[in-house]
Order: structure tokens, then sequence, then C-alpha cells
């Protein structure tokens, strides 16, 4: 024995066994284990301190300075700073330090300031009073002083200050009730079960004397996982060895109700507890505008470098003829005519790089990050997004993906939950056959014993009967209900039962719905007592039955069973599952009648349960004990041992019956399905629900309509056929009329023929995404996707989580590279909600887990509509417009520079202020766009909604393409033409004041700049279609600004300025005459070809979005008109 031991250890350690799991050994309360049991091995864990934030005092600076210059942006304009302060450079450092300072300035307080608010928060967290057991005594210590080994006793209403062991509490049964609202948002109350050995322990000094070893896993964030097992030492025997799963394990964070206090012994601490390991933050996701502003970024860097090699070849040309590299005036030294002649061109190369930066805009970066801040506030305040019936209103958990909201083209949706609204209710059960309906209704009026109504044939024979109530025991006992007699719980319902007040309480809606209709039959759950379950039946008499084992449900094997003893001495296993995973197992029973009722019951569109039973003789159930026990204390591969157990045990059983339980389609999801679609986004359904209940959904919300010809690639369809053969098949299919048939390229409804819908199940979808073993894996796919695009929906059925989330990465990774959104409202649907471009969770009764995780959370589907087709439409156009704005004003700004440097002989001589320089992007210009970004409605949020066709003029990144990207630069290009050659020509005759006077350099580089401003910022007035006070008083608060600026700037005589070059240009410049008409006309003359552009598109090509402005500007022009026209037609009536 020792051997084979020593071998394990050996190859464990040495050879490397593969799922060996390594372990933590805590002595529960500091106590060494007695003599000779095993060596005792302190080890060092961290404390109980909670650190959420990002800085401390000491790094906030380094650090903060860090991930600021860690983009691109930031680091460029860093090193063009650096460059102006080393070299002799025409602009002055603080032209590009200013906007630079004020930019890391600006986030870092902002960054700061949360980081401020998160020790806020760890200090309250931290400091917060918590009881544990010294010395078998009651002591009080802040909760960051606590340490894993520590006995920690909590009271009702308290949350647990680390992860802890169950080992007691003042209940007789060892059990309590504990809510984990703050982990994944589900209200509702679990029960958790002390160990077995300990849960007597009452006093202070019984907990305080315990000796025993917890071993277990090592931290890791699964909330619902957890391994273990806890050796109790006692003086009589060898130690007492029981299992630890995640019933035993009570969360920080999650909160102690409906009972007293509990004892606990703390096992992770700090930041190695479940919760702080959920902390970890999602990977960073990039929307398409923020990816195309990166493109053009690059495109706008490689101008720069081209304008400043064209400058520097220029320079060293002009200056080749004789006397222009150094005229009389300006003899250079000998240490100057000596420099190497790359390193004098290497130094002018980056003279012009920093003379012609400012085509780069900085100020672009802060202004998105505020406007995206600052927008995603419109999606919370929206009051049409709120619900009265939960309370709940929408939240945003990024608002880095706002414009994405306005491209999406697909979106994948669960059902259950999202579409329906997971409020179940009981319809009926089948029993061999037979129906029976809670509650008749007959002409209006309930019957009055119409608890059993046969509605198939005659009632049940003797030995019928008893199946009969077997299956009505069987739903009252299988199942994890819990009952409480008092009204005010967070419980999901009330039980209808007039004669007895009980509250069900459960995780799953599915199960108090079946307690409940199960009750109207005439079989009452009452309660769960010292580990014995009791039931009511018809009779009034109350049967108890020792509940022996659970064997608990998961997604995988879809089922869950539950071994029992009643009061005679039989011992019975109850199973109910999903009807794929129980009638593999049954071996009698009316399979046929009863599978006939539950496919019935799916086409429908109700979920079906099926229940199964078989009797275990003592000898049996004693092998099973063996079995369980031996899988739950295994800390290696617990699940694989428990699955494999389950496996042995769940099988030859005997089918009672079936159920069906309703849940109904949400408010408006048909409507919101059905905009979606006009809109061009394509929906597909993924759930695991079976195919007649998701397809009959389906239906019901108009994904599918009655002219939809359904195509499937099921495993049924597969047992006929080889997938290879399914797929040819289904592609000739979709693809018989491609030639003659017109298929709408975002939707994929034909718009003359027939229109696809596909299904598919988890099973085939495994099949399709495997590797084929000939090498040429990618063909199915590539198959699967072209028959996915020409289908107007797609349903995926049968679908595991992470299934789910493949199928999302298969279109998100599909040669269109399409946007994605995922929306679901269980913690079935994160892995999607992840992997989605978007992530949507529906704030619902399933947790909080998919809104926790989620990008952004809604309180039902319905709101998906205007989240998308208002929000998002509105969030595109607006930050497209800033985006291509900025660059255009850029353009504008700093092409009239590379202009003049044909005129003064490459010399690095700056055309602008450097204030103005400075305060171009700062101040001058920002507002407007900021506010524009903010609030711009080019058509009414009423319309948008009432027209989701307006939705495909933004499609595929519509506004940022490369056409309207280089047409937004010429037209800066023309605009600087016009800017520079308009006051070039104009003051060629520089004698233009009436005494006489000249206008010089500066004068003419503040027209020009004074040109800029004017058009730049009309331009914006010109597209705005949304005016408010607000946009009046920025874009001519902006320009008056501007005008007082200049009069201030060049009509004082600045004491700290070493130059006073700028005194009374500008005044100078406003006393010509000439100068006001070259203002005029300049910005008219740069105006015009955008106006003219408008107009000729308008009128020959109207988008219709632009339709849809025309007509409300028709409607708009009519209303004084008949106003008038009414009050007079009422004057004349007297």
């Amino acid at each position: 024995m020792d051997c084979s031991r020593l071998r394990t250890l050996v190859h464990r350690y040495c050879a490397g066994e593969e799922n060996w799991v390594d372990s933590r050994t805590i002595y529960v309360g500091h106590r060494e284990p007695p003599p000779g049991a095993e060596a005792y091995i302190p080890q060092r864990y961290p404390d109980n301190r909670i650190v959420s934030s990002k800085y401390t005092f000491w790094n906030f600076i380094p650090k903060n300075l860090f991930e600021q210059f860690r983009r691109i942006a930031n680091f460029y304009f860093l090193i063009i700073f650096l460059v102006q302060l080393i070299i002799d450079t025409p602009t002055s450092p603080v032209t590009s330090g200013l906007p630079l300072f004020f930019v890391i300035t600006v986030t870092a307080i902002k960054q700061g300031y949360e980081d401020w608010l998160r020790h806020k928060a760890d200090n309250a967290m931290n400091q917060c009073p918590v009881h544990f057991i010294q010395h078998s005594k009651l002591v009080r210590k802040q909760s960051r002083k606590l340490r894993v080994g520590d006995i920690v006793m909590v009271k009702e209403d308290e949350t647990f200050p680390c992860d802890l062991i169950f080992l007691s509490s003042n209940r007789a049964d060892g059990t309590c009730h504990v809510t984990t609202a703050s982990l994944d948002g589900e209200s509702s109350h679990k029960t958790h079960y002390a160990v077995q050995d300990t849960k007597g322990f009452r006093t202070e000094e019984e907990i305080g004397g315990l000796q025993a070893t917890i071993e277990c896993e090592q931290p890791q964030p699964d909330l619902y996982k957890f391994v273990g097992r806890i050796n109790i030492y006692s003086d009589l025997s060898d130690p007492v060895v029981r299992p630890l799963g995640s019933e035993n394990l009570l969360l920080r964070g999650a909160t102690l109700k409906n009972t007293e206090r509990v004892f606990g012994v703390a096992i992770y601490t700090g930041m190695e507890t479940k919760m702080a390991l959920n902390y970890q933050s999602k990977s960073q996701k990039r929307s398409a505008v923020e990816k195309s502003m990166n493109v053009f970024l690059i495109v706008y860097l490689c101008i720069l470098v081209s304008k400043a090699l064209v400058n520097t070849v220029l320079k060293y040309v002009w200056q080749s003829e004789p006397f222009r590299d150094e005229p009389w005036y300006n003899q250079k030294t000998q240490s100057e005519r000596q420099r190497n002649l790359f390193l004098r061109a290497f130094t002018d190369f980056l003279a012009f790089m920093v003379l012609f930066n400012y085509i780069i805009p900085v100020s672009m970066y802060v202004t998105v990050e505020m406007q995206k801040f600052l927008g995603s506030y419109f999606i919370t305040w929206d009051e049409d997004m709120f619900d009265e019936e939960t309370g709940e209103g929408p939240l945003v958990n990024t608002s880095d993906l706002n414009e994405e909201l306005g491209q999406v083209e697909y979106v994948f949706t669960d059902k259950t939950g999202t579409l329906t609204e997971n409020n179940m209710e009981f319809k009926e059960c089948c029993i061999e056959g037979h129906v029976y309906v809670p509650h008749v209704i007959c002409n209006g009026q309930v019957l009055p014993d119409s608890s059993g109504i046969d509605m198939i044939d005659s009632s049940p024979s003797v030995s019928g009967r008893e199946r009969e109530e077997l299956f009505f025991r069987a739903l009252c006992l299988c199942h994890t209900v819990q009952v409480k007699d008092d009204d005010d719980v967070d419980g999901p319902r009330k039980s209808p039962d007039s004669g007895k007040s009980c509250v069900y309480i459960s995780s799953s809606p599915d199960e108090v719905a079946l307690v409940e209709g199960v009750q109207r039959l005439g079989f009452t759950f009452l309660r769960l007592k010292d580990n014995y379950m009791e039931l009511l039946n018809r009779e009034s008499d109350v049967e108890r039955f020792e509940l022996l084992e659970i064997l608990s449900f998961d997604s995988v094997r879809r089922r869950m069973s539950v071994i029992v003893k009643s009061a005679t001495g039989d011992i019975y296993l109850f199973c109910k599952g999903a009807d794929s995973s129980i009638f593999p197992r049954v071996v009698e029973g009316k399979v046929e009648q009863i599978r006939a009722r539950v496919e019935r019951n799916a086409v429908e569109g109700l979920r079906t349960l099926c229940v199964a039973y078989k009797k275990l003789n003592p000898e049996e159930y004693e092998g099973v004990g063996k079995l369980l026990q031996a899988a739950k204390v295994a800390l290696q591969d617990r699940e694989k041992k428990l699955a494999e157990a389950y496996e042995q045990i769940e099988r030859d059983l005997i089918l009672l019956g079936a159920t069906a339980v309703e849940d109904r389609l949400q408010e408006k999801a048909a409507d919101t399905i059905e905009a979606l679609q006009k809109a061009g986004i394509k929906v597909w359904v993924l759930t695991g629900d079976k195919m007649e209940t998701a397809a009959a959904t389906c239906y019901a919300c108009k994904l599918f309509r009655r002219s939809t010809q359904l195509l499937e690639l099921t495993t049924k369809k597969l047992e006929e056929q080889s997938l290879h053969d399914v797929l040819f098949e289904l592609s000739k299919t979709v693809l018989r009329h491609s030639g003659s048939l017109t298929r709408d390229h975002f939707s994929g409804l034909s718009t003359d023929g027939q229109d696809y819908g596909l299904i598919i199940d988890g099973a085939a979808l495994s099949l399709v995404l495997k590797p084929r073993e000939e090498g040429s894996s990618g063909n199915y796919r590539e198959l699967f996707l072209e028959i996915c695009r020409n289908c107007s929906a797609v349903l995926c059925c049968r679908m595991a989580p992470l299934q789910k989330a493949q199928i999302v990465k298969l279109i998100k990774f599909s040669k269109e590279h399409p946007i994605t959104l995922a929306i679901g409202d269980g913690a079935n649907d994160v892995s999607m909600i992840l992997e989605a471009h978007v992530g949507i969770g529906v704030i619902g009764k399933e947790g909080r887990q998919a809104a926790r995780n989620s990008d952004y959370a809604i309180p039902k589907f319905k709101h998906l509509k205007k989240m998308l087709l208002v929000h998002g439409h509105f969030y595109y156009i607006r930050i497209a417009e800033l985006v291509q704005y900025f660059f255009y004003k850029n353009v504008c700004f700093i092409f009239p520079q590379f202009l003049y440097q044909f005129f003064c002989g490459f010399s690095q001589q700056t055309l602008y202020d450097t204030a103005y320089l400075t305060l171009y992007n700062i101040t001058f210009t920002s507002l407007p766009i900021l506010l524009y970004s903010l609030m711009e409605q080019h058509v009414s949020a009423d319309a948008l909604k009432r027209d989701p066709v307006l939705y495909r003029d933004i499609a595929k990144n519509a506004l940022l393409r490369w056409r309207v990207f280089i047409y937004w630069t010429f037209l800066g290009v023309f605009d600087a033409l016009v800017f520079f050659f308009g006051a070039y020509f104009m003051f060629e005759n520089t004698t233009v004041t009436s005494n006489g006077q000249i206008f010089g350099n500066w004068t003419f580089g503040t027209l020009v700049f004074t040109v800029m401003v004017f058009t730049v910022t009309l331009k914006l007035a010109l597209d705005t279609h949304y005016w408010t006070w607000v946009n009046h008083f920025v874009i001519w608060g902006s320009l008056l600004f501007y005008v007082v600026f200049s009069l201030l700037w060049g009509g004082i005589i600045w004491p700290f300025l070493s130059y006073q070059r700028m005194y009374y240009v500008f005044l100078h410049m406003l006393c010509s005459g000439p100068a006001w008409l070259a203002v005029v006309l300049l910005v008219t003359v740069g105006l015009l070809p955008d106006v003219l552009k408008k107009v000729l598109c308008r009128q020959l090509w109207p988008t219709a979005t632009e339709r849809i402005q025309t007509k409300n500007q028709c409607l708009s022009a009519e209303q004084p008109t008949v106003f008038m026209l009414s009050q007079t037609s009422s004057s004349l009536s007297f």
C-alpha cells in the first residue's frame, strides 16, 4: 500500500500528472493536528484586504504617464515636443507642449478621481468590523485583519467577509439561506449546508475546540465550482473525511438571510476570494470607428512625412543657386559652414516635421473620449427604456462602443428570458397517455374539482392511479425548492393555495412552476426539515421522505435526480430532465404516447420535461452510496468522476410522464425582431431548448414567417444522410435562384422570391466545426457560412454555452467581418456576450451575470429596438462627423503653412502666431464640434423608430469609408488653397490701407487664420440639423471669443513676451476695407463647393435619410400656412 502511494506521488511530482490540481491545506482555528496525524506545515496566505484601485499615492504619476504615453498619438507628440526642445525649430515648444499637457492633465485628473473613488470604497470595505473566534471567545476586529484559518461568525443580513466553509448555524438541520445579488444578481434564496459532523456545534466553545484540517483547490474564479474535503480529528478514532462542494462554500459578497447566525472557517481571503478574482477586466473591445480613426491617422502621418521630405529637398534645391544659401544680411559662422550636409538635412527634416505636425489632431482623442463618456448618459437617462414593472433602467458598463450600436449586422439572441419572459406557468402534465390540466376553465368558470381531468380517454386504472400518484410525488420531491412561511421574501412568487400560505423559493422559475402546478393537482410540498421532505397528499395526509442523495442538475446531463426513502422503507430514485436526456435511459413505460405528447407541446412552444423513476433495494443503494462518496471526496477530477457515477446510477429507468410549462413571449418581442430585420440586421436565436419548442417561439416572434421555407441541419437529418450530402443539398436549395433572384444584401430576404430559415442543433454544429481529417478543414465551414448568408434567419437549438460563443466567433471572423451583437440574460450567455463585438445583458430572472459581463444592460428585449435604431444611429453619425471634421479642419490649418514655404524660401517661417498655433484646436474650434457630437439629430428619434430602413444608410461604416474620407480631405485642401491664394492675390498690391501703410507677413497670416476659423465653424453650422440655444451660444460664441481674444492679444503689450510681433496687427487688419471683403468673399467661396454638393446629391441621388429630412422640412413649412388658413377661415365664419 505504501509503495503504491509512493509511486503515485512520484508520478505526480516527477512525471507530471496531466490533471493534477494543486491544493492547499488549511488548519481550522490555526490548531495543529494531533501528533502522528500529519506534519504541521504553516503556510502564508494574503490578508483580507481588497484592492480594486490601480494606483497608490507614490506610483500614480509614473504609472499614469507610462500608460498614457503607450498611446501612439501621445507618444508622437512627446517626441515632437522633445525635438522642439533639442534643436532650433521654427515654432516654440509651447505650441505642441501645451496641447499635450492639456490632454495628459485632463486624462490624469479623470483617472485619478476614478481611482480615488475606488480607494474610498476599498477602505470602507476593509475596515468593516468582523466577529471571529479566538481562544473559544468571540472577538471583533477589522475585516482586513482576517487570516486564512480564522473561524468567523456572521449574523443575519450581514455579508460574508471572505470565502468560508460553512461549519454550523443556529438551525437544527445545519442549513442557511443566502442571496448572491452582488455576485451574480440573483435575488432568490440559495440553501447551503453545513459540514455533517460540525452542524451540531452551537456555542463558541464547541466551535473553538474543533480540530480539523481542510484540503481544497487553489483559488479560481468560477463561482459555482469548489472541490475540497475536511478531515475532522477526534481522540477515539482515525479522522473522519467529508467531501466539500459548492453547497458548503459561503462566498464573499453574498448576504446571509433568514438565518440568525452561522460559523465558518476562512479558506480564501482578500484578492484570492472568488469575488475578487471575478474583478478581472474583460478583454478590451475596439469599435470600427476607432479602427478607421487609427488608419486615417497613419495616412495623415504619411502625408506629414511626405510634406517634410518635399520641403527639405526643395529647400536644398533652392539653396543650390548662388547667394541663396548665404545672403549678405544673414552670413553663416565658420562652424555652421563646416557642419555635415546630411546632419543639416536631417535637422531641417525634423524642423519641417515640427512645423507641419499640427495636421495630426492630438485633441481629437480627448474630444472623442469626452464625447463617448458624456454621450453614454443619454442611454441611462432615456425614460422610454425604463421598465416600470421591475424598476430597472438601462446600464452602460463601457462607453467605448457607443457608435458600434449603429453598425450592427448580426444579432445573436438567447430565447429563454430574453425573447420570453422567463415567467413560467404550469400548463399540463401527461401521465401514461392521460393528460391533466390544473383548474380547467369551462365557459369562463373554473371547475371546482378539476384537479385531475382526463383530456384524452377514460380515467386511469388502479395501477395507473398508482403511477399517477408516484408522478405527483416525484414532482414534489425532485427539486431544490425551499419553502418560507413569510410573505416578505425575495422569492419568485407566492403559492396560490389559499389553504396554506407558502412562498416557494428557487433559483429556477421552472421548478417553482412545477411545484405550484402539482399543488393545484392535489399534492403540496410542505418543507424540507432535518433532511426529511414533507408533502401533503390528496387525502390531506402528510407524507415524509428521507432525502438520501441529490444528483444535481447540470447543463451537460440536462437532468437532476433525488434518492429518497419513504416511511415504509422503500428507496426511490426520481429523475427529471429534458426528453433527449431521459428517453435513452428508459427501459419501461408508455414511451411512444408520452413522446407524441411532448412533441405536440413543443410545437406549441411549451417547455417540456420528462419524469422517470426506479426502485432501489438496500444492496443497490449501498453500492450507489459508496460510488457517490468515492467521487465526492476526490480532489482530482471530481466533476468527471461524479459525472461517471451519475451515468451509472441514472439508468434502467421507468418512464412516468412529462410536464409542459409555458414561458410567454416578451412584450413587443415580435415587433422588435421585425424592425431589426427591416433595418437590414440578421437575427439568430441561440438556445439550449429542443428544436420544436424553439421553432414555435421563432414563429411567434416573427423570426420565421409562414412563407419561410425551413431548412434543417440536425442530428436527425444526419442519421439519414452524411454531413457532406446534407450541406451540399442545402447549398443547392438556397443558391438555386441566385442568378435570377435579387437578394437583399443585409437581411438575406429575397425581394421577389422564397426566403429561407435554417435550423441547426448543437451536435450538427460540432461536426461542421470539427476539422476534417484529410486536411481541408475550412470547406464545411465556408459552405455552412454560405448557406447562412442566404437565409433570412437562423435558429441554433440544443446549444451548450461554449457553442454559442463558437457561432458568434465563426460569423465574427468570416470574410466580411460583420459587426456582431449578442444579447442574453443568463450565466450561460456570458461566453457569447464576451465574444461578440457588442454584448448586451438583459436584467432578467436568471440573475445578473449576463448584465455584469456585458457592455450594456437593458431591462427588456424590446428596448433593443431603440438602443440600436435610435441611440446607435445618433452615436454613429455624431462621431463619424467628429472624426472627419477634425481631420478636415487640420488640413485647412496646416496646408496654407505648407504653401507658405514656397514663398519664404523654405526657411521654416511660420504663417501663424504661436498663440494661434496653440489655441486653434484647444479653444477656437473645439467646443462647437464637441457639442455637435453630443446633440446632433439629423432625423427625429420618432422617424428613426418608425422607419427602420434608415439604419441601412449608415451600415458598413458608410460615413467613414475611403470615398468620404478623401472627399473631406480634398475639401480641406480646396479650402486651404482658397484661404491662402485668395488672401495672396487680394494683397498682391500690399498698399491696401487708406493711409498707405503696408501689410506684413503677420497680417497676412492673421487674415488667412481668420478666414479659416470662420469657414470651419460655419461649415459645422451648415451640417447642423438640430438647433438649440446651446448650439447657437457655442457656435457664435466661439467666433466672438476668437475676435475678442485677437483684439486683446494684439491690443496690449504683454510684459511676459520676449516679442511683440502681433501688437496692433489684428486691429490694423480690421481697419482695411479689402480685409473685410476678403473675409466675406473667401468664407463664401470656401463653403460653396460643400453647399453645391449637398444640393445636387439631395436632388439627384437622395438617401432614405435625406428623403425623410426633405419631407419633414416640407411638413414644417406647411404647418404655419395651414395655421394661417385656419385662422382666416375662422375669422371669416363670423
